[in-house]
């Protein structure tokens, strides 16, 4: 089929992106095009194979599908692809297929590469990566080795209180770490020589053992500035040191912290850790709407504000385990508190439930078991207060299935390992997002790298957790839609949680199954299984891209309600969305199911 120039032109003038060229740059492009006339079953290329130029269908229909020839899209007129491919490494990574008489509308790579790289316009339009500007100097966003003291001075367990002193007086320091076979076992400050040694008139031969802050709390290099300032809110301290494997790598102190702004989430921590009840703790709690508002209007990631979020929550359940311990007495024996669900992945919107658990030391008699029951109904009933609502499944430590000793614990994951029904699916997918909150922390390292590799080595329970994984599935249409709710309060909108950010919170469970990863946040989770090869590094960018567009699109969607003075939800209509929100969006929903496609044919996963 022959079409006029002219006609090409004009179709272009009103075809988003090409109308916001002028008439002279759009004509040039028109120019390029080549015309591709297709019989029904005629393939426009396969999966793999280097790309020409990108797509344009003029009249007909093309079929498009995944690496593993599931439909991801039927397109009409006025629809593009093959921009995905070329954008990345040339190669196409979807197949395409004509299934009627078909024309197409080629414009080759190098004029796609020029359409691109020289206007704004078209970049925004097939740029499907994110877009959400980073502040480089703020707390929130700056991670820790950007702004900490690389060079920690240190002293030994044995250095005198006087030399101590000197050290500090001589290096121009608040602080000395104390090392102990180049371990870190303790902290001494300027408060500490002068509130503890001096004070108390100790010789000045005293040993800073006897005055230090013996196991300080530390941070990785990784944290962000924001974790550094909540930790000093909540204890009332003023250095942290970095550790990395467990070796000092440098120091934090609050004048480091002083070129940043407070962030309003340590206000709100800093409220919270001090408040005398939970009805107060409710009082701050409740202007966590207005943080995410404010956030999401300063350009913040969204693995950052849900992390701050989720700040707050750990922060308001570590209080109320504080008043419990003050009204029920000191603990029979240690406990950890731990968190699942979104708080456990660090990953907690405008919309939380919570969702929680108590494991108890070993040893525990029964009598001692109604302390810790106790306890329980405390912390529960005083998060629900603050906003934290009960969970609808029980999924807390109200429960007595979840408020068990160690050993208990230890059988329930052995037992869905082994005997993986779907409850026991459903059970295990909750609980290996575990992160301990508060209590005795050290309760979980051995219980999660044992789990992890129990679970890593049962080939038949990780084919269950993915077949389970892959029940939430992303909202898509063949028809270039997407397949929204079709009855009841809902209808006609999609559920940005569960069929949105879910089937990626769930692959990336999946992963750290796989490789025994000990990352909680699904970003993390994401970004270490393309590090350890689990999937490959474009696959891995792809899917970091569409979780980040995913996340963001219902965070700015929360954020839209909140202004509104509605309570914030996770059920939007495409409707509110631009043609190219609309567009992006949808494309990402595309990778995730291509993702889950990959992870279930190439894993045995059961059907």
């Amino acid at each position: 089929m022959t079409i006029p120039f002219a006609d090409i032109a004009a179709y272009l003038g009103g075809l988003h992106p090409y109308d916001g060229l002028t008439e002279g740059e759009r004509n040039a492009f028109a120019a390029a095009i080549e015309v591709i006339d297709l019989n029904p079953g005629d393939s426009v290329y396969r999966h793999g194979q280097p790309l020409d130029g990108l797509y344009i269908v003029y009249s007909g229909v093309v079929e498009v599908v995944d690496a593993n020839d599931i439909p991801v899209s039927i397109l009409g007129p006025r629809n593009s692809f093959g921009e995905r491919g070329l954008l990345r490494e040339g190669v196409a990574v979807t197949s395409a297929t004509a299934t009627e008489p078909t024309v197409l509308l080629m414009l080759p790579k190098m004029q796609f590469a020029e359409l691109v790289h020289d206007h704004q316009v078209a970049r925004k339009f097939f740029d499907r990566s994110r877009t959400t500007t980073t502040r480089g100097s703020d707390l929130a966003t700056s991670r820790v080795e950007s702004f900490m003291h690389h060079s920690a001075f240190f002293c030994m367990p044995g250095t005198t209180v006087q030399d101590a002193a000197r050290e500090m007086r001589d290096r121009h320091v608040s602080c000395l770490c104390v090392l102990e076979d180049d371990a870190l076992v303790g902290i001494v400050t300027n408060r500490d020589l002068t509130d503890k040694a001096l004070a108390d008139g100790m010789p000045v031969s005293t040993p800073v053992v006897d005055v230090m802050t013996k196991n300080p709390i530390t941070l990785e290099p990784s944290a962000i500035g924001s974790d550094v300032l909540h930790a000093m809110m909540e204890r009332r301290i003023g250095h942290i040191p970095i550790t990395q494997n467990g070796v000092l790598v440098g120091i934090v102190t609050q004048t480091d912290l002083t070129r940043f702004q407070a962030v309003s989430s340590a206000e709100l921590v800093a409220e919270i850790a001090h408040a005398p009840d939970a009805e107060a703790m409710a009082v701050v709690t409740a202007r966590i709407p207005k943080l995410l508002v404010q956030l999401v209007a300063a350009g913040n990631r969204h693995e950052v504000v849900t992390r701050l979020i989720t700040d707050v929550a750990d922060t308001a359940t570590r209080r109320l385990l504080a008043l419990a311990e003050e009204k029920l007495g000191t603990p029979p024996v240690p406990y950890l508190w731990a968190a699942c669900g979104s708080q456990g992945r660090q990953e907690q919107t405008g919309v939380s439930d919570q969702d929680n658990c108590l494991i108890i030391a070993d040893g525990v008699t029964h009598d001692q078991m109604d302390y810790f029951r106790r306890l329980a109904r405390f912390v529960c009933d005083g998060l629900n207060t603050c906003g934290y609502v009960y969970c609808p499944g029980d999924m807390m430590a109200t429960a007595e299935r979840w408020c068990q000793p160690l050993s208990v614990w230890r059988g329930y994951f052995d037992n869905w390992m082994n005997k993986p029904s779907p409850e026991a699916q459903m059970l295990a997918s909750v609980m290996f997002d575990l992160r301990p909150i508060g209590g005795d922390t050290s309760m979980f390292k051995d219980l999660q790298a044992d789990t992890l590799r129990k679970a890593a080595s049962n080939s038949i329970f990780v084919a269950h957790m993915i077949s389970n994984s892959l029940k939430h599935t992303p909202p898509l249409g063949l028809l270039r839609g997407f397949a929204t709710i079709r009855s009841g309060e809902h209808k006609n909108q999609i559920d940005l949680k569960h069929n949105g950010v879910v089937p990626i919170a769930d692959l990336g469970r999946v992963y750290a199954l796989q490789g025994q990863l000990t990352a909680f946040n699904t970003r993390a989770r994401l970004e270490a299984a393309a590090g350890a090869g689990l999937i490959s590094a474009s696959g891995g960018k792809d899917l970091l891209d569409a979780y980040d567009l995913i996340a963001e699109t219902r965070l700015q969607h929360q954020a839209r309600l909140v202004k509104a003075g509605e309570a914030p939800d996770n059920f939007m209509s495409p409707s509110s969305l631009s043609d190219l929100e609309r567009s992006h969006l949808r494309d990402a929903f595309v990778v995730v199911k291509g993702m889950q496609a990959a992870l279930g044919h190439g894993k045995g996963a059961l059907s």
